[in-house]
């Protein structure tokens, strides 16, 4: 039996993570922080003491430069599949061991048609008109007969996608390795990105992030995008030139721009997104429900005993 000194939990925003899980059934000192530090040092420090660190996605990223100061660690737990903010090859070379939890994928597909509404049907913009004592100051676009455009037809692009038949939608979708079969499958035509990206009405991002995917989306595909088309990204913001896509904003190059996720998270007061236009943002919701959370944090309660047993656990890396 493996023997753990205390457990850190990393970044418990809305200060959940005991209440959705049995931590005390490890028999373990368990600690919660609600606050992300970005300091190298200061963060150092604060987990110098852990034997284990469970993290919340890509919220705290453990770079080889900060698993070097820790030489205590010897779990770290990722809620998800993969974690691509962690130098899971440092790790091994440390001897520690690195796992992750299972989640669901309904949640982030929900997110992203919640954002798609929304943009469309400028239900924030009419929210706030009502409360200031407008009435319906502003006509929006319905989706019925509009073509949507998946880049990235997986897990989530195809939950997104037969949600788009259920509303008469035309399904267009590219990925570099997606086939007319798999496309055919959730109901969707494969095209090439160019001709995706000039025809949709609704583009909708759903790849994973790597460097192939690096600004798949930049100023030259903007461009191709209809005056009238909108973006919405629920996966990683990389994917998208943030840059490009706040100046073809401004400059009315398309319609608007739904977001679930920045360059930099926390997204920090001032950010040039937050200023541009016909937007609908919000703070990388996609996979935050209650339902959710019980799966990532239950899944890193069973991860963390498991490791302690001596048990097969899900190795990342």
């Amino acid at each position: 039996m493996e023997r753990l000194n205390r457990i850190a939990i990393l970044d418990d925003y809305q200060g959940v993570a005991l209440s959705l899980a049995d931590w005390a059934s490890l028999g373990v000192p368990v600690d919660v922080f609600r606050d992300t530090v970005t300091d190298p040092d200061a963060l150092a420090a604060r987990l110098l003491p852990y034997g284990a660190v469970v993290i919340m996605r890509e919220r705290t990223p453990f770079p080889r430069a900060l698993i070097e100061r820790l030489p205590n660690l010897r779990l770290l737990v990722t809620t998800g599949h993969r974690n691509a903010s962690v130098d899971a090859a440092a790790l091994k070379e440390r001897g520690v061991t690195f796992c992750g939890t299972e989640s669901l994928g309904s949640p982030t597909a929900e997110l992203a048609w919640g954002l798609i509404l929304s943009l469309l049907r400028r239900i924030p913009d009419q929210d706030r008109a009502l409360r200031e004592g407008h009435w319906q100051t502003a006509v929006g676009e319905g989706v019925e007969g509009r073509a949507l455009g998946v880049i990235g037809l997986g897990r989530l692009g195809s939950r997104v996608a037969r949600v788009a038949r259920a509303f008469d939608m035309r399904v267009l979708a590219w990925s570099q390795n997606l086939t007319e079969e798999a496309a055919a499958a959730v109901g969707a035509t494969r095209v090439g990105k160019d001709v995706l990206l000039r025809d949709a009405d609704v583009v909708t991002i759903h790849l994973v992030l790597s460097e192939r995917s690096r600004h798949t989306v930049g100023a030259a595909e903007l461009a191709l995008m209809k005056r009238t088309a909108v973006l919405v990204n629920t996966s990683r913001a990389p994917i998208v030139d943030t840059a490009a896509l706040a100046a073809a904003l401004r400059e009315g190059r398309i319609a608007g721009a739904a977001l679930d996720v920045y360059d930099l998270e926390p997204l920090p007061a001032g950010a040039p997104i937050l200023s541009a236009p016909n937007t609908v943002l919000t703070p990388h919701l996609g996979y935050v429900t209650r339902q959710n959370y019980a799966r990532m944090y239950g899944g890193a309660v069973e991860a963390i005993r498991g490791w302690m047993e001596g048990k097969p656990v899900r190795v990342i890396g």
